[in-house]
């Protein structure tokens, strides 16, 4: 087991900056937005903790990378910013998530919500359901596991490998045979790991993971320098955002208000909300309301 950390001062330049003009920025912040965002070079801070990498398989560990700070992302030419044109977050689902309808049509309404609260201040559409087939997209192979992947230039997110035979010789989707590499090929494995949303804005996260188990022990709040990126990407409020997220936990109904879904018989399945998963997570939101509004 390996904790990563970092000096108070290194701490400080990449959530504040040495560039006078992105200082002058954090200062304007809201006194209560800074106060959140100071914890995280305070040694002594039971809100923001260091990095622990528990074996050799967790992804910092498996793909070292140069950490970005705020600075290296307000300063990326390419960093895209939302506009009144372009402000939707759009979430089609390939395939299905569960046995039944309804079972996928219930995560995707749980994932929508939680995507509205996380980028708070976007709008989130769903599309349609498709096949993959219906997608039209090319297929890459995964060099690691020789599983088949959909290459489509934009954000995906694959349920597939939480699945307890992803990995196993006899999963459907592994390539028997491997084929040869062209220069049009590479890797699901970048040189750095950026959740598919984030990513598309050119938000470099320190929240990689490598697999299921590293996964379920990251917390899912953002550190204050994503947090900083973030809130610079889409302008948000952080009190409201974090208000929409206790929402979002709290509330145990997916549906949307005034929408009756028509379900076939065999479709009905009793689904509730997890809530209780994110016990600890609400806690910890309110501790952080309670810094911001001090």
């Amino acid at each position: 087991m390996q904790t990563v950390r970092h000096s108070e001062q290194t701490l400080k330049t990449a959530l504040i900056s040495k560039n006078p003009a992105l200082v002058s920025q954090y200062e304007k912040l809201d006194a209560g937005e800074q106060r959140l965002m100071n914890e995280a070079f305070q040694p002594a801070s039971d809100l923001f903790g260091p990095i622990t990498l528990h074996s050799q398989s967790d992804w910092i560990t498996s793909h070292p990378e140069d950490p970005q700070d705020f600075e290296q992302f307000f300063s990326n030419p390419y960093r895209r910013t939302p506009s009144p044109e372009k402000h939707s977050i759009y979430i089609q689902s390939i395939g299905s998530l569960g046995n039944t309808r309804i079972i996928s049509e219930e995560y995707i309404k749980w994932l929508k919500g939680y995507c509205e609260a996380f980028f708070y201040g976007l709008s989130v559409k769903l599309l349609k359901p498709v096949p993959v087939s219906a997608t039209r997209c090319s297929f890459r192979v995964n060099d690691h596991t020789q599983n088949l992947q959909i290459h489509a230039g934009v954000g995906i997110f694959s349920f597939a490998r939480y699945g307890s035979d992803f990995y196993s010789s006899h999963y459907e989707g592994k390539v028997k045979k491997k084929p040869q590499k062209t220069s049009s090929d590479y890797s699901i494995f970048d040189n750095y790991y950026v959740p598919e949303i984030t990513g598309i804005l050119l938000l470099r996260s320190c929240k990689g993971s490598n697999h299921l188990e590293e996964a379920d022990r990251r917390p899912l709040n953002l550190c204050p320098i994503c947090l900083r990126k973030l809130q610079c990407a889409v302008g948000f409020n952080i009190v409201e955002r974090y208000k929409a997220l206790v929402r979002w936990i709290d509330d145990e109904s997916a549906a949307t208000p005034g929408v009756t879904p028509k379900h076939s018989r065999e479709d009905n399945v009793n689904l509730p909300k997890p809530i209780d998963a994110f016990k600890e997570w609400k806690e910890w939101i309110i501790k952080c309301l309670a810094v911001l509004q001090k």
